[in-house]
């Protein structure tokens, strides 16, 4: 028996629910609310909520040092061009910053998604979250998407949208326990109805996957990074309670009995017991009298916090090897370093972004082959489905690096055009005005401007005009 609209808008919202749990625990983690893990019941019982606040967060430090490489400029078509329209439509939906935050969610809970429709204002491209959106592909085909289910809320109401790709069923149900999906309302006042055709004709909400495997779900970059991050903090607890307590040395008295005060009768003035005194005066004093004949100081030697250090930096160097991410992230300090060194410290990053640029690209294109079908261009968006998009180099270089390589490059026969591409942040569009103004520079040269640029050419009228001019001149005479 065939699922009905409804049937799979309540079955992939069940799907969208029991994932929910995870992305907000991987969204947790890289905030840096995490809670006090791997240690004994009664170091918990003796520092109590003490570190319920601290985090050592690297969970954020592995995934912002991926994503600010991760930069997309443009798309080509299948012949190699770039594809203008493209990218006006990419900065129309301000997809130029927007794109930034939905890969770092994706690279923080394992997906994100991208919605193309065209709407009253023109075709629009936005970004979902992992919580609010999920995708479900056909069967044995892993890139051929079967619906696409949506959902947000809004005050006391809940609203979810099927797409499939002959038709996009709206859905609506109150917050409350129980609440049933109805056809969805708030357009029928304008004539509209509650489910529409899709005018595409394909599932208009595409993932965007991190790490994804033949065999397996998307994974966090955080993953990796999470066990070691609950050792690290409970490392730091156990240092900071230790340089309270035994951080400096640790003096006793020897041979003498504890102070004591005498009690007395508030009505008859005896003595009627005794109790200790209090330390804490004598602590903030630093004043002791030793009454009692052999009574002597003790000193115990402060605890070495050293050790806790070295075992934070090899945890902190797990992780750097673990997600390649280069130790000038993590350390925060670089001394005498080569720039062959620093080059082969970020070499596994910018191995690890290169093979991102892969798998996202292929998400992206997808979404701009969308926008050319919105837009009604079905012969540019089958070229962009063959085309490639235009990344931003993840090598970070010097600008002396980067001029040395572009004049090699050039030397051996290189077009201007493919120099350019290579300096970081140029987009295409600022190429088209380079190329723009280096046509003009030459057509001022062969338009006849040469005089302008050179002189009068030799033997032209104003050239003659001119040597009568210095004719005329009186000479010059020098002194005897």
């Amino acid at each position: 028996m065939a699922e009905t609209p409804l049937q799979m808008t309540e079955r992939l919202y069940g799907k969208l629910q029991r994932r929910r749990p995870n992305a907000e625990k991987w969204s947790r983690a890289y905030e840096g609310d995490r809670p006090l893990l791997f240690v004994s019941p009664e170091f918990s019982t003796q520092t109590g909520g003490l570190f319920d606040e601290f985090s050592d967060n690297w969970c954020a430090v592995v995934p912002d040092a991926t994503v600010e490489r991760l930069m997309p400029l443009g798309f080509r078509l299948e012949d190699g061009s770039i594809d203008k329209d493209a990218g006006k439509a990419w900065r129309r939906s301000e997809c130029d910053v927007e794109i930034g935050l939905a890969l770092l969610e994706a690279l923080i809970t394992g997906r994100s998604y991208a919605l193309v429709w065209n709407n009253s204002s023109g075709v629009e491209i936005t970004f979902q979250h992992a919580s609010g959106a999920i995708v479900e592909y056909v069967p044995g085909r892993r890139r051929l998407r079967k619906a696409g289910l949506m959902t947000w809320k809004d005050h006391d109401t809940e609203f979810a949208t099927l797409f499939t790709p002959t038709m996009v069923y709206r859905w609506q149900r109150p917050t409350r326990e129980g609440g049933r999906w109805t056809g969805r309302t708030a357009g029928l006042s304008r004539g509209e109805p509650s489910h529409i055709p899709n005018p595409l004709g394909v599932v208009p909400l595409v993932e965007l996957p991190n790490r994804s495997r033949l065999h397996g779900k998307p994974r966090s970059e955080i993953a990796t990074v999470l066990p070691l991050q609950d050792a690290v903090n409970t490392l730091w607890a156990h240092l900071m309670t230790a340089s309270d307590g035994l951080a400096l040395p640790a003096r006793a008295v020897l041979g003498m009995d504890r102070p004591v005060r005498e009690i007395l009768d508030p009505e008859t003035g005896e003595v009627v017991g005794e109790e200790d005194l209090p330390l804490d005066k004598f602590r903030s004093d630093r004043l002791l009298w030793l009454e009692k004949q052999g009574a002597q100081i003790a000193e115990f030697s402060a605890a070495n916090l050293d050790n806790y250090l070295r075992v934070i930096a090899v945890a902190v160097e797990h992780i750097a090897a673990q997600t390649r991410t280069p130790p000038s992230y993590l350390a925060g300090k670089l001394v005498n370093v080569s720039p062959d060194g620093f080059a082969a410290s970020e070499a596994g990053l910018i191995a690890k972004v290169s093979e991102m640029h892969r798998h996202f690209g292929s998400a992206l294109r997808e979404v701009m082959r969308l926008e050319a079908l919105a837009q009604g261009e079905a012969r540019r968006a089958e070229s962009l489905a063959l085309g490639s998009v235009v990344w931003r180099d993840p090598q970070f270089r010097s600008d002396a690096q980067y001029s040395d390589a572009l004049v090699k490059l050039k030397s051996i026969g290189v077009p201007d055009e493919a120099l350019w591409e290579r300096i970081p942040g140029v987009t295409p569009d600022e190429i088209e005005r380079w190329k723009t103004m280096r046509t003009d520079a030459a057509g001022a040269i062969l338009g006849g401007n040469v005089a302008e640029l050179f002189g009068p050419k030799p033997g032209s009228s104003e050239d003659d005009d001119q040597a009568d001019d210095d004719a005329s001149e009186e000479p010059f005479v020098g002194a005897a």
